[in-house]
C-alpha cells in the first residue's frame, strides 16, 4: 500500500468557469440563488482539475459540492458512502432535482442492478453511490474499470485516518482504488477533522494544502450545556429537561438495554418516545426513523446506531444521557441539532459513573496475542507446501474467520488491512461461495428454449444442482468435472436465466481472495508487531476519552474550545450561550466504584467458564477471554456458545478492565 501515490495524469485544463456561469447553473439545477460559504471554492478547485478536501460543519452543504460538480463533468462520478441510509437520502434529493443518480447496493433486485449498469454504460447516469466494501466484488471492479470516471468522492472521509474517531480499515484502500481505476479527481468530505486527521487525509490523496477548504466550525445557534448530575438523579433531571423542550430531539445512550429502559421511562411520563439501537431488526429501525422524520415520535432514545442517515433540519435538542465516546463523537452527534439555523439545545447529563463502560468498550475491541496467532496460522494453512519466497493464495470468509480467531469483525478487518500495509497480504478479488436457484418454470421447458451445446451445458448445470424442496445449491465443482465449464461461464448463464425470469437466483457467503507473500509471513516479529499496533490504538482511544472529560470540565468557553479542537481559530472566544459563558463550570464526580468481587468469587466464575467451554470450543482459554467474560464484553466465542447465560458473566462489569486484568493475571499465575 503506497502512502505517497504517484499523481494521476489530469485531464486537459479547462478555463475557469465564470462566477455568473456557476450561479446560473446553481439556479438551474438546484434552485438556489447563491452558494453557501466554502461551496464555490471547492467547486472552482475541482472544475480547474484540482482534487480537494472540504471540511464543513454538519448540515452546511458538503454534498452539494460533488452534486454540482458531477453535473459539469463529462463522465461518471463515483461516491463512496459509509451508510446505506446516507445514500438513499442523497439519491432522493438528486432525483427531486432531476439529476440522474443511482446506487449499487444489497437492496437492489437483479433487474434493478442490471438497469443501473445499463444507465451507467449509456451515460444516462451521472452519479453512482457505493459502499467501500463494494470494491471487493470482483464483478463490480471489472464493470467499473470499463466505465470512464471523472471523480471519486469520499463521504465521511475522516474514516480513512487511523487518527480519526470512526476509522474504517477498508477506507485505507481507497487511494489504491483511485490509482487502479485512473480517476483523475478526488473530493474528500467530512465535518469532523482535527489538524492531524486533516493532514493525514490530504496526504493520502496528494491534495495540496491550498486545495483544502475549511469553513468555520462554530455554530452560533447551538447552546452547549454540561450539567453535572449524580447518577441517582439523572432520570429526574432528564424528565425535567425534556418536559420543558418543544420539538423533536434525540437522547443518546451507550447501551442497548439503557435505550430500552430510558424510552420506557419517558413513555410512562407521558412523553412520545421510542428506543433505537442495533439490536432491533432493520425493518423496525426504518419504521422508527420514518416516524421521527414525520413528527409521529418526538424523542428517539438511541445508541450511536442512530443519526448518520437522519436529514432532519428541525431537531431542537440533543441530550447525552451517557458520556459520548470522544469529542469527535460528541461533535458529530450534537451536529444533528438545529440544521435549520434555529436555536437548539445540546445537553450532557454528566458524571464519571459511566466512564468505566466507555473505556471497557475500547479494551473489548483489542484482540489478544493468541487470537492474532490464530489468524496467522489460518493464513499459513493455505500454503500447499513448505514456505518459500513465492506467493500463494488464501481465501477467507469474514464471519468464519471471526469465529475461528475469536475476534470481532471490525478489529479483524483492521488486522487484515494492517497485514496488507505490511506487505504480507494483497487483496485480489471477492466472490460468492454459494449460488442458490429456484425454478420459475419447469427445467425441461427452460432447456427446450436452447439448442445444441448450450442446451447440453445448461442440462449439466441443472442436473448437478442439489435441489432441496424448491431451492437448489449450484455445484460448481461437479459442473467442472462433468463439463469442464469454468465458474464465470456458469455465473453468466445463471444471471442470463435470472434476467429473463426463468429462475430466481440468490448468492451468499462472500469470500475474499488474497495473495500471500510467503517471505513476509515468515517475519518472526509479525505477530508482535500486530499486537503492538492494537495496544497503541487502545492507548490512543483511552487518551481520546480523557481529552473529552477535560473538555467537559473546562472553565473557558466550550464553543470556542470545540472549534479550536477541530483547527478552527475564528470562533468568538466567548460565545455567550454555553454553560461556561453563563457561569456554570462543570466538575464531574463519580460515586465510589463498587468493591471488586473477592478473589475466590472471581476464580470460581473463571473455573465455571472454563468447564462450560471445555466441550464447546477448540480455543484455548486466555487472560483476554476471562476478562471479556467478567466485564460482559461480547466476543464471537460467547455468542456461539451462549456463555453469557452463565451466572459469572458480567461479575466485574462495573470495574475498570485494567483492574480486572490484574486480578485475572494473578489468579492464572497462582494456578500455574
Amino acid at each position: 500500500m503506497n502512502d505517497n501515490p504517484p499523481k494521476i495524469p489530469m485531464p486537459s485544463a479547462h478555463p475557469k468557469p465564470s462566477t455568473e456561469h456557476l450561479a446560473t447553473e446553481l439556479q438551474r439545477l438546484f434552485g438556489f440563488e447563491t452558494f453557501r460559504q466554502g461551496q464555490q471554492d471547492v467547486v472552482e478547485h475541482l472544475l480547474a482539475g484540482h482534487s480537494s478536501l472540504a471540511i464543513f460543519p454538519t448540515g452546511a452543504g458538503k454534498s452539494l459540492c460533488y452534486q454540482f460538480v458531477a453535473s459539469q463533468l463529462p463522465h461518471l462520478t463515483l461516491v463512496v458512502s459509509p451508510l446505506l441510509a446516507l445514500m438513499k437520502d442523497q439519491l432522493a434529493f438528486l432525483h427531486s432535482k432531476g439529476i440522474a443518480a443511482a446506487s449499487i447496493d444489497s437492496t437492489l433486485s437483479f433487474e434493478q442492478n442490471q438497469q443501473v449498469m445499463q444507465d451507467i454504460r449509456s451515460g444516462a447516469c451521472k452519479i453512482l453511490m457505493v459502499s467501500v466494501e463494494r470494491f471487493k466484488n470482483e464483478r463490480f471492479r471489472q464493470f467499473i474499470k470499463s466505465v470512464p470516471l471523472s471523480m471519486l468522492v469520499v463521504d465521511e472521509a475522516h474514516c480513512i485516518s487511523e487518527w480519526g474517531h470512526n476509522f474504517r480499515p477498508d477506507y485505507l484502500k481507497l487511494p489504491d482504488y483511485q490509482q487502479d481505476l485512473k480517476i483523475p479527481l478526488v473530493l474528500l468530505l467530512t465535518a469532523t477533522a482535527t489538524k492531524k486527521v486533516k493532514h493525514d487525509m490530504a496526504q493520502r490523496f496528494a491534495i495540496a494544502p491550498g486545495h483544502i477548504v475549511q469553513t468555520g466550525f462554530y455554530r452560533a445557534n447551538l447552546q452547549l450545556d454540561i450539567v453535572p448530575v449524580a447518577q441517582s438523579q439523572k432520570n429526574n433531571q432528564l424528565i425535567s429537561v425534556l418536559k420543558q423542550q418543544a420539538g423533536a430531539g434525540i437522547v443518546y445512550v451507550t447501551l442497548q438495554k439503557t435505550a430500552e429502559a430510558v424510552a420506557q421511562l419517558l413513555i410512562q411520563q407521558g412523553l412520545s418516545a421510542k428506543a433505537y439501537h442495533a439490536g432491533l431488526d432493520n425493518e423496525l429501525r426504518q419504521h422508527i426513523q420514518l416516524e421521527f422524520m414525520q413528527q409521529k415520535v418526538q424523542i428517539v432514545v438511541a445508541t450511536i446506531a442512530f443519526g448518520m442517515g437522519i436529514d432532519k433540519s428541525d431537531i431542537r435538542f440533543v441530550v447525552h444521557y451517557d458520556l459520548p465516546k470522544s469529542i469527535e463523537n460528541y461533535s458529530q452527534e450534537i451536529g444533528r441539532a438545529g440544521r435549520d439555523g434555529q436555536v437548539s439545545r445540546c445537553l450532557v447529563l454528566a458524571n464519571l459513573d459511566g466512564l468505566t463502560t466507555v473505556e471497557n468498550f475500547v479494551f473489548g475491541d483489542t484482540p489478544d496475542a493468541d487470537a492474532i496467532k490464530r489468524v496467522l496460522a489460518n493464513i499459513k494453512s493455505s500454503a500447499e507446501s513448505e514456505f518459500t519466497e513465492q506467493a500463494y493464495s488464501w481465501e477467507m470468509q469474514i464471519n468464519e474467520l471471526s469465529q475461528i480467531s475469536n475476534i470481532r469483525q471490525l478489529p479483524l478487518k483492521t488486522l487484515l488491512v494492517q497485514l496488507e500495509l505490511a506487505g504480507v497480504l494483497k487483496s485480489l478479488y471477492a466472490y460468492f461461495a454459494e449460488f442458490k436457484l429456484r425454478f420459475n418454470r419447469d427445467s425441461n421447458d427452460i432447456l427446450n428454449l436452447f439448442d445444441g451445446e448450450r442446451r447440453e451445458f445448461l442440462a449439466c448445470v441443472f442436473n448437478t444442482t442439489q435441489m432441496k424442496k424448491i431451492w437448489g445449491v449450484v455445484n460448481f465443482d461437479a459442473i467442472y468435472q462433468q463439463y469442464q465449464a469454468p465458474r464465470h461461464r456458469v455465473v453468466s448463464a445463471l444471471e442470463y436465466l435470472a434476467e429473463h425470469q426463468y429462475i430466481q437466483l440468490e448468492s451468499r457467503l462472500m469470500t475474499d481472495v488474497y495473495e500471500v507473500k510467503s517471505g513476509a509471513m515468515l517475519t518472526p516479529e509479525l505477530a508482535a508487531h500486530l499486537g503492538h499496533y492494537f495496544a497503541d490504538n487502545e492507548q490512543k482511544e483511552i487518551k481520546r476519552i480523557a481529552a473529552m472529560i477535560r473538555f467537559f470540565e473546562l472553565d473557558r468557553c466550550l464553543s470556542y474550545n470545540l472549534a479550536r479542537y477541530f483547527d478552527d481559530h475564528n470562533a468568538p472566544t466567548n460565545c455567550g450561550h454555553c454553560s461556561v459563558c453563563q457561569g456554570k463550570t462543570a466538575t464531574l464526580e463519580r460515586v465510589a466504584l463498587p468493591a471488586m468481587p473477592d478473589r475466590q468469587t472471581i476464580s470460581e466464575a473463571m473455573a465455571s467458564l472454563s468447564t462450560y467451554l471445555e466441550n464447546k470450543a477448540d480455543i484455548a482459554m486466555s487472560e483476554s477471554i476471562y476478562c471479556h467474560f467478567l466485564t460482559a464484553m461480547s466476543m464471537p466465542l460467547f455468542v456461539r456458545s451462549r456463555a453469557a447465560k452463565l451466572s459469572g458473566f458480567g461479575l466485574c462489569e462495573q470495574q475498570p478492565y485494567a483492574e480486572v486484568r490484574k486480578q485475572v493475571k494473578a489468579i492464572l499465575s497462582s494456578s500455574d
